[in-house]
């Protein structure tokens, strides 16, 4: 007897191999188009991640800078920078294919589950980095620049920042991947729910766990300083506690759909003993 909510479309191995070698190509080629317009524009985007940082250098006056130590170092920076934002772009692009190889193997109530998360998901990430460049990255270099010393007349010499441009930017795409990263746990933990790996008691059960392993997560994430820390851990803790919301909201989704499914059964049962 065939489902009715099968759309599951049975292929060869070939078939599938062909098939998830185009959607790779497409991807790639997405990739590599995203990557020649990045690099492209390589200073405006270096330009726009050092930005919160130049700001305050302004703003304590001086003739700052920021160096490179190694020859090649400047260029493969802004290799760095153009790969990491062109994935940004091409993100779309690269879930679009991978939801299109699924697709066809998929129920259509898998479907319908699934794709909200493809926009959910680059919306989430987007949040994060958001946080992290626009509230957290301005407090944190304020913080450490707050180290920096004058000097004086009595022989002690000035302390003053001169960051690496390689080192900065790592640093600040880590912090935009880690935070965009981390906004996309309500999105994993209600897929969990719908698959039966996670419940919602379940998850307010272990909550002094989840927040001993998001401080644990947050301190391996982020510079050694107490506010990127907690103004990682925080946005975690709350995601989590969102979490357990929708979780909870897809429980009584399911718990409501068996219970129209056994009404229904029960009508048909009484139909035909009639």
């Amino acid at each position: 007897m065939t489902d009715p909510h099968s759309s599951v479309n049975t292929m060869p191995i070939m078939e599938h191999l062909i098939e998830l070698k185009n959607r790779l190509t497409v991807a790639m080629a997405a990739l590599f188009i995203a990557f020649l317009g990045c690099y492209y524009f390589a200073a405006d985007i270096y330009n726009f991640l050092v930005a919160p940082l130049a700001q305050i250098l302004t703003e304590l006056g001086g003739n700052r800078r920021m160096i490179y130590t190694a020859l090649h170092e400047a260029f493969f920076t802004q290799l760095k920078v153009s790969f990491f934002a062109a994935f940004l772009l091409a993100f779309p692009v690269i879930a679009t294919q991978f939801w299109r190889f699924l697709a066809p193997g998929l129920y259509k109530n898998e479907k319908a589950a699934l794709a909200p998360y493809l926009v959910l998901s680059p919306i989430l990430f987007i949040m994060g980095g958001a946080l992290v460049y626009y509230f957290i990255m301005p407090m944190a270099w304020k913080f450490f620049l707050s180290f920096e010393t004058m000097g004086g007349g009595d022989g002690t010499l000035p302390i003053q920042l001169e960051a690496k441009v390689n080192e900065y930017l790592s640093l600040v795409m880590k912090l935009i991947f880690a935070f965009g990263i981390s906004f996309q746990l309500p999105l994993v933990l209600t897929l969990l729910a719908r698959i039966g790996f996670a419940t919602s008691r379940g998850l307010a059960a272990k909550r002094k766990y989840a927040v001993v392993v998001t401080f644990i997560f947050a301190a391996f994430m982020t510079p050694p300083d107490i506010i990127s820390q907690v103004g990682l851990a925080i946005p975690i803790l709350v995601l989590y506690e969102i979490s357990i919301i929708s979780v909870r909201a897809v429980e009584k989704k399911q718990d409501d759909t068996i219970d129209e499914e056994d009404e229904d059964e029960f009508e048909e049962t009484d139909f035909n003993m009639t």
